[in-house]
């Protein structure tokens, strides 16, 4: 029995994939090698930006104290972690640029035009929580360390603990600044509605405490610092789903009148 010539070549099938494939590692490759190179160019400066992320407790710590190394290798693994983080953080443009391009294609021109503006929002925003963290809880907090503990313990801070502590909140403050992405996604997508979330605002404020709670130190200042920020944020969100509810309505009032 003889095939038919409009059968589909299992290798013309295949193709596409392997080109996907082969683009995608292209574009992993560049992230990566825009991260290395940029870790390359910062590493001279590794010490210059642990110093400047220490800061804000450095600036509280008694005359002449300073931060220890308790391992033998921290002194170099603490500027090197760091260094690499923020080489990241430098890089995640780029590297959401890559991961944009990739996707692109794909996509509707409606599509495109609305997640190129929340793909921006959501990096503006992760970057504005962690200077939130850097410039405003972190002076408040390290005071609060520093100022009630016994008078007869020296604040002497490891800085490989320091470094865990602070990557922690800067990544806890990041993440808690994407509320409004998240409200306005699940209000666009259906999967819930402005009003309903309104409704729910009792749970909100209470899950936003819950969550600074488990995200920051066991304490109510960076509890609070945290969580009221979230919930501002969440009617931020509530607020743009209001909007883009009001428009869509008007464009359906237009065309139900054409």
């Amino acid at each position: 029995m003889s095939h038919s010539d409009d059968s589909p070549d299992p290798g013309q099938a295949q193709a596409p994939l392997i080109e996907h494939l082969i683009e995608l590692r292209s574009r992993l490759m560049r992230a990566v090698v825009a991260i290395l190179v940029i870790f390359l160019g910062l590493y001279a400066f590794a010490n210059d930006i642990y110093g400047f992320v220490a800061e804000p407790l450095m600036a509280l710590l008694p005359e002449g104290s300073q931060m220890i190394a308790t391992e033998v290798a921290s002194p170099f693994l603490a500027p090197f972690k760091l260094t690499l983080v923020v080489a990241v953080f430098i890089a995640v443009p780029y590297v959401l640029h890559q991961a944009w391009a990739f996707v692109a294609p794909g996509l509707y021109d409606n599509e495109k035009a609305l997640a190129l503006p929340i793909l921006a929002s959501s990096i503006l925003l992760f970057y504005a929580g962690a200077a939130f963290a850097y410039y405003v809880v972190f002076p408040l907090l390290f005071q609060f360390f520093t100022q009630t503990g016994p008078e007869n313990v020296a604040v002497m801070t490891d800085i490989n603990a320091y470094l865990n502590f602070v990557l922690k909140l800067f990544f806890a403050f990041g993440v808690a600044f994407e509320i409004p992405i998240a409200t306005f996604l699940l209000i666009l997508s259906g999967a819930t509605t402005v009003e309903s979330l309104s409704k729910k605002r009792p749970y909100i404020i209470l899950g936003c405490f819950v969550v600074g709670m488990l995200l920051t130190p066991p304490d109510v200042i960076s509890q609070s610092l945290l969580a009221v920020p979230m919930y501002l944020l969440y009617e931020v969100g509530l607020l743009f789903g209001r909007l883009v509810r009001r428009k869509r309505d008007k464009d359906a009032a237009e065309q139900d009148e054409e």
